[in-house]
């Protein structure tokens, strides 16, 4: 029987997705509260998500809605930080955003509802946020240690996988602070085998000698569009990849490193709300 779960890599051909279209949490969201620089308009934000959708649906890629309410978590359409799916099935993670807590029962109870295997749940203090898990090859893991992600939930990330996957601690910047979103893919995306794309004033030495010595060509995002998330890009397969529109520097970069790219519109769901392509998915099946 073939599995219908399993990614362990953020450029392997996507074949199925979890989102959660915009619903009336987003729509009532008060910025201040959640550090949106608008309240977005929900009719035109569902607009933008059913294209996107229409997008992924367009590269052959299955959609699969998280349809679990969750009337007071206006992040919830941000699927990709609540939980992983790896080989050996899901790894239910525990929010670092306070006001994010409660959307990993909900993503538990949708992997349960589609017949996937609950593999390991974040515990106790441990708090990790797949914003924060960025895979740089099926058997190397590197985890952000910022305010969303601690010692702890790395531990329990190295209990859950396996032996022969590597993790690579990554120290964060406090650029903005607690309440603002800094995760370590706000910074860089990998958009093929040997392609990133990186905002370079954020990313710690250490980490950066690692990826020139793993040989990663760097795409460079310049400081003005970092603010509009030129580096928050998906890779749909090795070097085929979604980003926001408005980011017309970065893409050119992208394409002049052999990347094919694909654009959607996404003033309500993205630029108001701090979350880019990667954040609106959740990957459950690629290879």
């Amino acid at each position: 029987m073939t599995k219908n779960y399993g990614s362990q890599s953020m450029v392997a051909p996507l074949q199925t997705v979890l989102v959660k279209r915009p619903s009336t949490a987003f729509g009532n969201a008060d910025p201040q509260k959640w550090h949106y620089t608008e309240r977005p308009f929900l009719p035109e934000a569902q607009n933008e998500h059913d294209a996107f959708v229409n997008l992924l649906r367009g590269a052959g890629v299955e959609v699969v809605y998280h349809d679990v309410e969750l009337p007071d978590h206006a992040d919830a359409i941000f699927v990709h930080d609540s939980s992983i799916v790896t080989d050996d099935g899901a790894i239910i993670l525990q929010m670092g955003k306070k006001l994010r807590q409660g959307e990993e029962e909900a993503h538990a109870a949708v992997y349960q509802k589609l017949g996937i295997p609950i593999h390991y749940q974040l515990h106790g203090e441990a708090r990790a946020e797949g914003g924060d898990l960025l895979w740089l090859d099926e058997k190397t893991l590197a985890v952000g240690q910022g305010f969303r992600t601690n010692a702890a939930g790395l531990a329990q990330l190295r209990e859950a996988l396996p032996d022969d996957v590597e993790i690579i601690p990554v120290p964060l910047p406090y650029y903005e602070g607690e309440a603002a979103c800094l995760h370590l893919m706000s910074f860089i995306s990998v958009v093929d085998v040997d392609v990133a794309v990186v905002y370079l004033p954020l990313m710690p030495v250490p980490f950066y000698q690692l990826l020139k010595a793993r040989g990663l060509r760097l795409v460079e995002v310049p400081d003005e569009e970092f603010v509009t998330m030129g580096p928050n890009v998906l890779a749909l397969s090795p070097g085929n990849c979604v980003m926001l529109g408005k980011n017309p520097i970065t893409q050119q970069r992208l394409e002049a490193a052999g990347c094919r790219v694909q654009t959607y519109r996404g003033n309500e769901i993205s630029l108001k709300a701090e979350g880019g392509a990667t954040c609106l998915t959740r990957p459950i099946l690629r290879g």
